[in-house]
């Protein structure tokens, strides 16, 4: 990468790294260019040149957080970590990405943005589910997950987590301890309300 490149890459972070921060607090729909040009201290034309619109810029954002999210996903799952910690990291991991792109957020970017929907979709389809499948399997033939539980349930079983989980972070912040509470959480998945067996 010459010096140019590397100023015009700079610069596309720096412009990607403002809108991810007005993201977190503003409506979408509300954050305009010169909300942008502002925040990254750039021209709004240069914003245009690099992205071509508000749109662009926002779907490059987004696909650049499910990107590095996915990742980071992909190399703790191959760390060398426990079973349970993996699966306490596949279920906690919205926690942690929830920071960044609160679910209403993610979910008013996908239906306003088939191309983004399709991209995640594809990243989860691909990536994120057989890699998930290839953990529990392994904890099946270590003998850490029953053989009397499919690996459909299981991933069911995450599911049901995951779709609840702002639910999940609002019970935990009404708790007053949201790790113990969102351990609590992932001991019960391994468990069940009896502890261990």
């Amino acid at each position: 990468m010459n010096g140019f490149e590397k100023r015009a890459h700079a610069i596309k972070e720096k412009i990607m790294k403002s809108t991810m921060e007005l993201l977190r607090t503003s409506d979408p729909k509300r954050i305009r260019i010169s909300d942008i040009s502002k925040k990254a201290n750039v021209s709004q034309v240069t914003i245009y040149n690099y992205f071509g619109s508000k749109e662009a810029l926002v779907r490059e954002v987004f696909v650049n957080f499910v990107d590095r999210a996915i990742q980071e996903f992909e190399a703790y799952m191959n760390a060398g970590h426990t079973l349970k910690e993996k699966i306490a990291h596949i279920i906690l991991l919205e926690k942690e990405s929830y920071k960044d792109f609160p679910s209403a957020l993610m979910k008013e970017l996908l239906i306003n943005d088939d191309e983004l929907a399709r991209y995640i979709e594809l990243q989860y389809k691909e990536k994120t589910i057989p890699l998930t499948v290839r953990i529990i399997q392994e904890g099946k033939d270590s003998g850490e997950i029953s053989e009397e539980v499919s690996i459909e349930t299981v991933l069911s079983f995450i599911q049901l987590y995951m779709n609840q989980y702002d639910k999940l972070l609002e019970m935990a912040q009404q708790s007053g301890d949201i790790e113990k509470f969102l351990e609590g959480m992932v001991h019960m998945f391994f468990y069940g309300i009896c502890g261990k067996p």
